[in-house]
């Protein structure tokens, strides 16, 4: 079996012609002689919505959250109406909407009168959005001739019970793919299943977190062993950098796993950061392509890239950060003292990006959160603390940027008109990363940008495209 991991993102399923458009695309790999399993997001705006209502009725606010679910349940049932001609399954189909809504309101009404919205509830309410698009999407797959069965991926991503982040249990969820996925490949059927959602080993739903729908394509990609994972979004791929910023940036055709999970890790928005690490466990090659335009290859991560003549692959970005100044002229070199600091933030479970010490202070950088105070508070029993936010690091990708010489003093020299707060280099050999201030980034990328890609690798880079534009094709 030649089998394929296909997951939609919202804008893949956020309405009939979006959803239509995603089951031609499967239609096609299906007549190629593939055997794909699709996962699916919640529709465009779904999660954020849920999250909203389950906001307001923790507020106390039961009509509000009750008033943003009747506008969901009408939005579902407007696009099962559109996609489900069959009056029987259509039927079905809509009481199985209702039935799901209904349940909702029960939710939304008991934490209204609690007032307590715990992170296992908060997972329940999201759970919604991706349950009930797979089983739509599912339906217009068999509309359109497609031999798709739903399946609950709450029954195959088994995780542990840290809600709104749980982490997968790999090894149950290799034993559930191969008893409820690999049967119904065998009888030429396509699962379809929603992402981002599984549940513990006493059957709670629990959610991946943000972005987690690719994290749950992977994991299935790497369960089944599938020979591809394919990540279907609004973009060609992944890019040299944001083209809302860059309008010039080009599509990367090719990329390692390691290059890859940089990236996502600081900022690029087309990967969730965790999805490199199944596919690298089973070498599975991931592609990220663009179901606006299927005819685009897209970007290929493999584990060895080829060669690139150009010294950077992409750009990222990454906002909303604070870098926090630690200051103890007398403490610095002392035996255990950094091990201190960093139990801090261990206790409050955040992650540091980058770190920095000098002879008398340490600094980091953190995401701006609401634990800032409290983390500076327990730091302040150490030494003197100080922190900043509105703060952006920029993180340049590339093969062997160590061994390049000269490169720190091209990117410098490229951004000399921005005052660059911390500098990171030698910690990889694939990525070189600084600070800037927030209101700086963007132009801080357009300098890099016109820097280190104005004759790009055309190995490596989609060069056509952009000879294309500038010939106004």
């Amino acid at each position: 079996m030649n089998l394929v991991v296909m997951k939609f993102g919202g804008t893949s399923v956020e309405d009939p012609v979006a959803i239509g458009r995603t089951a031609a695309i499967v239609a096609g790999r299906v007549a190629a002689g593939k055997s794909p399993a699709v996962v699916v997001s919640a529709m465009a705006k779904v999660t954020d919505q849920l999250l909203r209502a389950g906001a307001a009725a923790a507020q106390g606010d039961r009509t509000g959250a009750l008033a943003i679910c009747s506008r969901l349940r009408s939005r579902h049932r407007d696009t099962a109406i559109e996609l489900v001609k069959d009056q029987a399954d259509c039927s079905t189909l809509l009481d199985f909407i209702d039935q799901k809504f209904d349940s909702l309101d029960e939710v939304l009404r008991g934490l209204s009168a609690i007032l307590e919205l715990t992170p296992r509830i908060s997972d329940l309410i999201v759970s919604y959005g991706e349950r009930i698009s797979s089983r739509i999407v599912a339906a217009a797959f068999r509309e359109r001739g497609i031999n798709a069965v739903h399946v609950d991926a709450r029954d195959i991503i088994i995780t542990d019970s840290q809600f709104q982040k749980a982490v997968p249990q790999d090894d149950l969820i290799e034993k559930r793919a191969a008893e409820k996925l690999l049967p119904l490949f065998e009888q030429g059927q396509v699962p379809v299943m929603g992402g981002f959602i599984g549940s513990n080993d006493a059957g709670i739903t629990t959610t991946l977190g943000r972005g987690g729908s690719d994290f749950t394509g992977a994991l299935i990609g790497g369960a089944i062993t599938a020979e591809a994972i394919e990540i279907w979004t609004d973009v060609d791929g992944i890019m040299t950098t944001d083209p809302r910023v860059c309008p010039d940036a080009l599509r990367v055709k090719v990329i390692s796993f390691e290059e890859a999970a940089e990236l996502a890790y600081f900022g690029a928005k087309v990967l969730h950061p965790a999805t490199i690490l199944p596919a690298v466990k089973k070498n599975i090659p991931v592609l990220v392509l663009n179901s606006r335009n299927p005819s685009c290859e897209g970007t290929r991560i493999i584990s060895l890239a080829p060669h690139c003549q150009s010294p950077f692959k992409s750009i990222a970005v990454k906002k909303r950060l604070s870098i926090i100044d630690v200051v103890a002229s007398r403490m610095l070199m002392t035996h255990g003292y950094l091990r201190q600091i960093f139990e801090v933030f261990d206790k409050h479970k955040c992650a540091v990006d980058m770190v920095s010490t000098s002879e008398v202070s340490v600094s980091l950088t953190v995401d701006s959160n609401e634990a800032l105070p409290a983390i500076a508070a327990d730091l302040s029993k150490l030494a003197d603390v100080k922190y900043e936010g509105k703060k952006a690091l920029i993180c340049l990708v590339g093969e062997d940027i160590r061994g390049q010489n000269g490169i720190a003093a091209q990117v410098f020299s490229a951004v000399k008109h921005v005052n660059v707060r911390m500098i990171s280099q030698g910690a990889s050999e694939i990525n070189m990363s600084f600070m800037v201030e927030e209101e700086d980034a963007e132009e801080a990328i357009r300098s890099l940008h016109a820097a280190f890609f104005q004759n790009p690798d055309p190995s490596v880079f989609d060069v056509e495209a952009r000879k294309a534009v500038v010939s106004g094709q």
